[in-house]
């Protein structure tokens, strides 16, 4: 039983790192019609930058507040980033989906090159607070604490993003928008606006991912973005593009697949049932879990 109940949270963990990764393409994908390649820059951006300013930034550390600071380092620059790929290389090519996607994979591949160039190939030990490297004792499992603070982390974004969509006046429009864009346009409201707003949140989303995923894993590497980039876009679409929702809970069933298909199967099992259950959702329900039938 105690089996279970490990398997379960540490499985909860790898899927509150993937909805933060997709969480930010889901709402670029509803409301900006944008495929973002390029996603996975702005989680290593987060990830090296939290790496740097706990070694480099005044007042940052390793653990206690100084943690904390690193983080928000971290988040900030992915943010940043985000903000400047869509002001500077999107929102000329809104109306042309190709170029979109070839300027989105050409700055992914030079992000991953950008950051091998400065800090090196190889994976780099992250620093992680002491209590993250303990385990948490929960109905007999010892739970790895770093696993504990994704969830942790993972919930308190998705009520965050739900609460900006619900109750403010940007997400009033992020909603319209994702609902039916020219409608909103024609009202004439300025929805490039929300196209930016809708980056920085989906840069902020990824760059914690960057930062927290370092923890889970210990080490920070060039290409970790582009991996979990991979099971993010498998998460948008089966929970449905442009929902929040949809994400989470394809998340979690992502997550769960895959660490008990792994464990009681044999390695690298549980990314192959997870890309079945991609094709079976695609067949029986191609607007995924949460996602609303097309009409014409």
């Amino acid at each position: 039983m105690d089996t279970v109940i490990l398997l379960t949270l540490t499985g909860l963990g790898l899927a509150a790192l993937y909805f933060l990764v997709a969480s930010g393409l889901s709402l670029v994908f509803g409301l900006a019609d944008v495929l973002n390649f390029a996603h996975g820059v702005f989680l290593g951006v987060g990830a090296y930058g939290t790496w740097w300013a706990a070694g480099n930034l005044p007042g940052a550390g390793s653990d206690g507040f100084g943690f904390v600071v690193a983080v928000a380092f971290g988040v900030a620059a992915g943010t940043l980033v985000a903000v400047l790929v869509e002001l500077v290389l999107i929102r000329p090519l809104y109306s042309r989906t190709i170029e979109q996607v070839l300027v989105t994979v050409g700055l992914s591949l030079a992000g991953v090159a950008l950051l091998q160039a400065t800090w090196g190939a190889d994976a780099r030990p992250f620093p992680r607070p002491e209590w993250t490297r303990q385990v948490t004792g929960i109905l007999g499992a010892n739970v790895p604490n770093g696993g504990l603070l994704l969830i942790i982390a993972a919930v308190l974004v998705l009520g965050a993003i739900l609460a900006f969509l619900r109750w403010t006046r940007y997400g009033l429009i992020i909603r319209a928008g994702v609902e039916n864009r020219e409608m909103v346009t024609a009202l004439g409201i300025d929805v490039r606006k929300a196209f930016t707003l809708v980056f920085a949140i989906g840069g902020a989303a990824a760059a914690l991912a960057g930062a927290l995923g370092g923890v889970y894993f210990g080490t920070v590497s060039p290409g970790q973005g582009g991996s979990l980039l991979i099971f993010a876009f498998i998460v948008v679409v089966i929970g449905g593009m442009g929902s929040v929702i949809g994400s989470a809970y394809a998340a979690v069933a992502v997550g769960l697949t895959q660490q008990f298909v792994n464990y009681y199967g044999t390695s690298g099992l549980g990314d192959i049932c997870v890309v079945a259950l991609l094709a079976v959702v695609l067949l029986l329900r191609p607007q995924g879990i949460a996602g609303k039938v097309a009409t014409a």
